[in-house]
């Protein structure tokens, strides 16, 4: 220190810290022209004992204005140094940086003009406190003193034109603390990372786009900043980053590219580039991490900014036409990030969605290359529980193109998502329960998966009366198209037979007799079972469905005289007793008389042409006649259609026949039972030819419906003694009182106590 006092007079050592800016200047020129003196001497020793004088009694002094006179003299002797400068930037520069953060804002005004000052001198070599000057001015960009700021602003560009020019900048070293700073709130902060960023992407020789990930969450966060020309910068500098990674050659490293064609984008790389060999060189070095910045845009795709997701699902959608095998891991998490999208309020996000979801899902993966089926489906099973339809339906649509694609793995995880497809059976949306049952059907062609797909419909059926009521006929009729409807019959069937709830089981027959009754889809079963008494396999389905049919009267009917066994029909409606005539079996009676006069039934009214023929017929509906109230409009329906039957055709002899309760003795041969009724012919004869045993049907019919009775009045008596004990719990003093004396004045006299006329009384 004493050598810097004998270098510079006391009286510009007093005026460096004068109050008025005039004499610290003035003496700032006193201590430059000294510098200058000694650098041409080679005297750094006293050259460094001055700046240590300047710093330590000046810029570190709790005086104000000696800190002042401190900045302006480090600046001042810098440029006396002029080139030799670089060689004290270890004394020179820490103690304007300490400035930075004086309490005085005119200190800090200072310290900005003197580090100014000092970079112009030395220019790149100060690049070594890049690091410490950036996050210098990343905290002066938002002083509260505007002259501090608008100071900051003028050092700022000058150091972003140093960095560009210079070769000894790091990015490695800077990048930490760009991450760092990016999660910064304040908006003047903002705009000044955004501008870096800006400024470093444009220098050839450094590569952004490698660091990409690093500091692309931060700018995505800006894009919901409240200030607009935040949000604009920020979409700005993101837009120039995808545009740069669909032109770089090597954006797709790794992916199924041939070479010819990375031969070409090296061409037009070295057409377009006319930079020196090293900055080709670099570009060529740049590679692009989709796996890294894939999972921020997931993470951004489901910001509630829609700005945010519409950048976000942009982004996702070039990436999923450009990252080939860098994505592959990633295609799960992309997934989840897309189907919310695809019911996105916003229209311009459900089209990128729709976009990228079409594109990700024409992608022929391999899981030996890593695509990991059990991930994409767990994603597509946890979308099936979406409020949205929409995306409930695209994740149907990949379960079944994972199906497709990779049977044998998706099977492997089927336990972990077929519950979730059974339940969704249940959707209110009608597309969505056939999308369903089409993933269903693919599952079901292994019979194990049938049987379960089978078994779970009649549960849930049973538990949820709703569902059969509302969806029971589409999903039933869906499941026919999509699968062998007579395995389908023959499997519920097969189940029901054995049903132990009988009231569930009445009502599951009685809907699917409806549903096979009237659906356009089992037209080609209906066609079988009208040729039950002479084909084998049609005899088959018929005795198959007859096991269960058993549980609903009106549904055996209903198959008797589908499958013309008409005599049989006429035994059952003979068999019925008082109990069964009910009013569940009259409407289903009465839906029964209106489908007769259906399309379905149109080969049964013609055969009323040839009532001779067809006597069982006759008398089947002519008992069905008698069981509807006169009055109801089901019977005014089948009144009408039998008085259009034609009287002609009848014999005396049938009639007598008829009535009896036989058509035919044993000795009538085969030939004149078919031409007088197809397949009615007597009980021995069916027997023989059709091998049906129909009294051992009938008898089974018997027994299945009186288990119907007791099963009715079991429910009657445990009704009724529900009702007389919560009257007995209601009135409790009530059963507790005597009863009342009997008034004697009140009764009638007795016979013995009545008079007869003329007798006296004593």
């Amino acid at each position: 220190m004493a050598d810097a006092i004998s270098v510079i007079p006391a009286a510009v050592l007093r005026n460096l810290s004068d109050k008025l800016y005039e004499k610290r200047k003035n003496a700032a020129l006193e201590v430059e022209g000294i510098v200058k003196q000694l650098a041409s001497t080679n005297d750094h020793e006293k050259i460094a004992a001055v700046i240590n004088l300047l710093a330590n009694e000046y810029t570190y002094s709790p005086q104000a204005n000696h800190r002042k006179g401190g900045l302006i003299g480090l600046a001042a002797a810098t440029v006396g140094l002029t080139s030799d400068a670089s060689q004290h930037l270890d004394q020179i520069v820490p103690p304007v940086l300490n400035s930075f953060s004086d309490q005085d804002s005119r200190v800090r005004y200072y310290a900005c003009e003197a580090l100014y000052n000092i970079a112009k001198v030395v220019r790149g070599d100060f690049i070594v406190f890049f690091n410490d000057i950036f996050d210098a001015l990343c905290k002066l960009s938002a002083d509260s003193d505007a002259n501090v700021q608008s100071a900051a602003h003028l050092l700022d560009r000058l150091v972003k034109d140093i960095v560009t020019e210079s070769d000894q900048f790091s990015i490695e070293e800077f990048i930490p603390l760009l991450r760092e700073r990016m999660n910064v709130l304040n908006p003047y902060v903002r705009q000044f990372l955004v501008g870096w960023i800006t400024v470093l992407d444009s220098v050839p020789d450094i590569d952004m786009l490698g660091f990409l990930p690093d500091f692309l969450d931060g700018l995505f966060n800006m894009l919901s900043d409240s200030s607009h020309e935040i949000r604009q910068q920020a979409d700005s500098a993101l837009s120039e980053f995808l545009q740069e990674i669909k032109n770089s050659p090597y954006a797709t490293t790794g992916t199924r590219t041939e070479k010819t064609g990375e031969h070409n984008n090296e061409l037009i790389l070295y057409t377009r580039i006319s930079h020196s060999f090293d900055t080709m060189l670099m570009l060529l070095l740049k590679s692009v991490d989709y796996g890294r910045m894939a999972e921020i845009l997931v993470q951004r795709a489901a910001s509630p900014d829609e700005f945010t997701r519409l950048t976000a699902i942009t982004w996702i959608n070039e990436f999923v036409k450009l990252g080939g095998d860098q994505l592959v891991p990633h295609y799960a998490d992309i997934l989840g990030a897309i189907l919310p999208c695809i019911s996105d309020k916003e229209e311009k996000i459900r089209v990128v969605a729709r976009e990228t979801n079409e594109e990700l899902r024409g992608i022929q993966a391999d899981p030996a290359e890593g695509f990991d089926v059990g991930a994409i489906l767990s994603v597509a099973r946890r979308h099936l529980s979406s409020e949205w339809e929409a995306t409930r339906i695209e994740a149907l649509h990949w379960i079944s193109t994972l199906l497709n694609r990779h049977r044998t793995e998706v099977l492997s995880f089927l336990s972990d998502v077929f519950e979730t497809l059974l339940k969704a059976l249940s959707d209110p949306s009608d597309e969505v329960v056939l999308l369903v049952l089409e993933v269903h059907a693919c599952i079901a062609k292994d019979e194990k998966h049938f049987d379960q797909l089978i078994i779970y419909l009649i549960q849930n059926f049973r538990v949820d009366n709703s569902l059969l009521e509302k969806r029971g006929a589409l999903i039933i009729r869906r499941l026919c198209v999509l699968l062998d409807d007579e395995t389908v019959y023959r499997k519920l069937s097969n189940i029901l037979q054995g049903e132990p709830d009988l009231d569930f089981a009445s009502v599951m027959v009685q809907a699917l007799n409806l549903i096979l009754l009237t659906s356009s889809e089992l037209a080609n079963l209906r066609n079988l079972l009208k040729k039950s008494l002479f084909d084998a396999a049609a005899k088959n389905l018929f005795l198959s469905l007859y096991a269960s049919w058993c549980h609903s009267p009106m549904a055996i009917i209903s198959l008797c005289l589908l499958a013309q066994t008409y005599q049989h029909a006429s035994s059952v409606i003979q068999s019925l007793v008082e109990e069964d005539i009910n009013v569940k079996f009259l409407v289903q009676l009465d839906k029964l008389i209106h489908l007769l006069e259906t399309p379905t039934f149109a080969y049964l009214r013609l055969q009323l042409l040839e009532p001779g023929r067809y006597i069982w017929l006759l008398k089947a509906l002519y008992g069905l006649l008698m069981l509807l109230p006169q009055q109801s409009v089901a019977f005014k329906i089948l009144r009408t259609r039998l008085k259009t039957v034609p009287s002609y055709s009848f014999s005396g002899e049938q009639f007598k026949r008829l009535s009896s309760g036989h058509a035919f003795s044993e000795s009538n041969d085969f030939n004149e039972l078919q031409i007088l009724e197809d397949g009615d012919m007597s009980e021995d004869q069916r027997d023989v030819h059709n091998g049906i045993n129909f009294v051992s049907w009938l008898q089974q019919f018997q027994q299945v419906q009186e288990r119907h009775r007791v099963h009715s009045k079991t429910q009657a008596l445990a009704r009724y003694s529900s009702t007389s004990s919560a009257k007995e719990i209601q009135r409790p003093e009530e059963s507790k009182q005597p009863l009342p004396a009997p008034d004697m004045n009140s009764r009638p006299p007795s016979r013995s106590s009545r008079r007869s006329p003329g007798q006296l009384q004593l």
